[in-house]
């Protein structure tokens, strides 16, 4: 009998019996990431698709190094950042970790109120019933599902649709370390039916690590991407005015962390609201 793609990579027929239901939610969630995500082998290792027409989806994760359910979804993410699995799309990913768990026996390094607070007012602008850990965005409007196999294909191919603003980071460098500064140049075209927009620049780390000793997670080994340490308003884009603006951001590396940075400036509606165009930009940080 023909085994589908889940069972082949995970033995899910001869495993399900021995696990218990809290690790055969998290199976589950995993499997569902590799069916969703993994459909897509032949551009695995292609971090940022080669095509400059792929239209640029933002796909922000709201998680923490606390939360037992989040591994799963930073597993999720990274897939969708690895394998680029939409055709036409460049996904283009944000680790966002909140502070509000790290009052359960583990403070999670990367976390900030600021990325509460951004998911607080995701929360208010949506009108949704409540933040949580794992919540992703999709470009601002939408809350994936990552347990509907439907609801993501469906909501993912009706971004890809959608017309972006061009947005390129056309310069960036970084000096210091305690802190460190990014500095560079934004370039973004308009559009007259475009409402005013925020630009922001998120600077992330391309790859962290973490091994938790307390906490839901402990004993774990955690993988993260795109995780972001600073995000900051840097402009506004004007109706029917195109944008070009200098940009300088402060920002601390935590004390484990390496230095592998990308920096990812997107333009979105204030509120915040509806996500306009995205890039991002790896940067090697100066000994």
């Amino acid at each position: 009998m023909k085994t589908s793609l889940v069972q082949q990579i995970t033995g899910a027929n001869t495993i399900a019996g021995s696990v218990s239901a809290w690790k055969r939610k998290q199976l589950l969630l995993v499997c569902f990431a590799v069916l969703i995500l993994g459909s897509s082998a032949a551009r695995s290792g292609n971090r940022v698709p080669a095509d400059s027409t792929s239209a640029p989806i933002l796909v922000e994760l709201f998680t923490s190094e606390g939360c037992s359910t989040c591994p799963p979804a930073d597993a999720m993410l990274g897939r969708m950042d690895t394998l680029q699995p939409v055709p036409g799309a460049q996904l283009i990913v944000l680790s966002e970790h909140v502070d509000y768990w790290n009052h359960d026996g583990w403070t999670d390094p990367y976390s900030s109120a600021s990325i509460t607070s951004r998911q607080n007012d995701y929360v208010r602008v949506l009108g949704l019933k409540t933040a949580y850990t794992p919540q992703m965005l999709i470009d601002g409007t939408a809350e994936l599902q990552m347990n509907d196999r439907a609801q993501v294909s469906q909501i993912l191919q009706k971004a890809v649709l959608v017309s972006k603003v061009p947005i390129r980071i056309a310069s960036a460098t970084i000096e210091g370390s305690k802190p460190a500064i990014v500095q560079g140049t934004i370039e973004a075209e308009s559009s007259p039916e475009q409402h005013n927009a925020d630009v922001y620049v998120a600077v992330a780390l391309d790859h962290a690590e973490s091994q938790v000793s307390s906490g839901e997670n402990r004993g774990r080994h955690l993988v993260h991407v795109a995780v972001v340490l600073e995000m900051a308003k840097v402009g506004k884009l004007k109706k029917g005015e195109n944008f070009n603006k200098d940009f300088r951001v402060k920002f601390n590396l935590p004390r484990t962390a390496s230095s592998n940075i990308r920096i990812v400036a997107f333009i979105q509606e204030t509120g915040p609201g509806r996500v306009l165009g995205a890039s991002q930009r790896k940067v090697e940080m100066n000994p």
